[in-house]
């Protein structure tokens, strides 16, 4: 059964990064350049947290903020469960649904090597379940 590391193989470990100074408007306007529903919070290479949409929504919109006055810092989710590589796709399923998140770091000795989001797990599971459906018709057949 497929990993963590096999997702960031599949997909690179490369994530979009902010740093925490920066507004939320910049935030989201990078988002959209890079076509991505979350970004990671870093200063250096310090990790602090990630910023979704849901952040956004939650913390920005319906607070009512301005997303040109707001910065990242003050409304990102912190505190998040951290992944390792060797993690088991079913263990960071269960991560998220216990957590109610869809983005999770993975980390290396207290360094972040990239991200995992509740699509990446999906299409992981997908590819896994293909190949196991490839693997029994080829049994079947002989």
């Amino acid at each position: 059964m497929s990993n963590i590391a096999t997702i960031l193989a599949r997909k690179g470990s490369s994530y979009v990064t902010v740093e925490p100074e920066q507004t939320v408007l910049e935030a989201l306007q990078l988002m959209a350049d890079k076509n991505v529903g979350a970004v990671v919070v870093k200063d250096a290479e310090k990790y602090h947290g990630i910023f979704t949409e849901r952040d956004y929504s939650r913390n920005v919109i319906l607070k009512n903020r301005h997303s040109s006055d707001t910065k990242v810092k003050e409304v990102m989710s912190v505190g998040l469960p951290e992944l390792n590589a060797l993690d088991s796709l079913n263990h960071c399923m269960q991560v998220m649904a216990d957590h109610n998140v869809r983005y999770l770091p993975v980390m290396e000795d207290g360094n972040m090597t990239g991200i995992i989001s509740i699509t990446d797990v999906i299409r992981e599971k997908v590819i896994y379940q293909k190949e196991v459906i490839r693997h029994l018709k080829d049994y079947i057949q002989g």
